[in-house]
């Protein structure tokens, strides 16, 4: 491991009424110590892992692809400060690593195509292709491929949105032979009870207070989807009751 804990500086959080200081999850959890070269966030949106995994990027310096700002109606100023009271431990000193966001992945996409028409050797590190030419789960497999094979510190935020099941299991694959070799380090805000199957990670479930780490049978993805696919009949009448 890369990263070996983060800290919550609670008292010194400028406010406990707006997020997301005000999530009680950030209020009760003093550390998290990562012991495992994946580590999986899992909760209810909302529930602070995606804002936590932002302000774990910031705070080791990884940039965070992003187009510009646009105004916003009733913008928060504390949201992207979270990162100011959060205190990091390396294990072996500081490292590189990225971000990964679905939501800004098309940006990226976009801005290496610029770079390809000046340079096109830029694609020889994506195989060779422009990843705007390629299908949104096709391309987010080249970058991982070619990405993750850098010594580092990487931080993805649900990755599995634009994956089929199938991309998944890939995913999963390429998480466990990766991290073998101690050169790379995975923290993972996910819903997917595919990669939450990832052997040997860590689980931290943001719908306790304090965050506590958890077994993967324990997750409510694994239970949901276990319970749908034993009993997926029953399910379907009850939601027909519902109605």
């Amino acid at each position: 491991m890369h990263l070996r804990s983060v800290d919550f500086h609670q008292s010194k959080y400028p406010t406990k009424d707006s997020y997301p200081f005000n999530l009680s999850v950030f209020q009760q959890t003093k550390y998290i110590t990562f012991d495992a070269p994946v580590s999986f966030f899992v909760g209810e949106n909302g529930s602070g892992k995606s804002t936590l995994l932002k302000a774990l990027s910031r705070s080791c310096g990884i940039y965070i692809w992003q187009e510009s700002e646009r105004a916003r109606y009733n913008h928060n100023p504390y949201e992207d400060k979270f990162s100011n009271y959060l205190a990091i431990k390396w294990a072996d000193g500081m490292v590189s690593g990225s971000f990964f966001g679905s939501d800004i992945f098309h940006h990226f996409t976009q801005i290496l195509d610029e770079w390809a028409a000046a340079d096109p050797g830029q694609l020889i590190y994506f195989g060779g292709r422009s990843l705007m030419t390629q299908s949104h789960g096709e391309s987010l497999m080249s970058f991982f491929r070619s990405r993750y094979k850098i010594k580092g510190l990487y931080l993805l935020d649900e990755p599995e949105t634009a994956l089929s099941p199938r991309s998944q299991l890939a995913l999963l694959e390429l998480l466990m032979n990766t991290t073998g070799s101690d050169h790379a380090q995975f923290i993972i805000a996910t819903h997917s009870p595919i990669l939450l199957a990832c052997p040997r990670a860590s689980i931290f479930s943001f719908d306790y207070s304090p965050i506590k780490k958890i077994r993967y049978e324990e997750t409510e993805h694994y239970r949901i989807y276990k319970d749908f696919l034993e009993n997926r009949t029953s399910y379907l009448q009850r939601l027909r009751q519902a109605d």
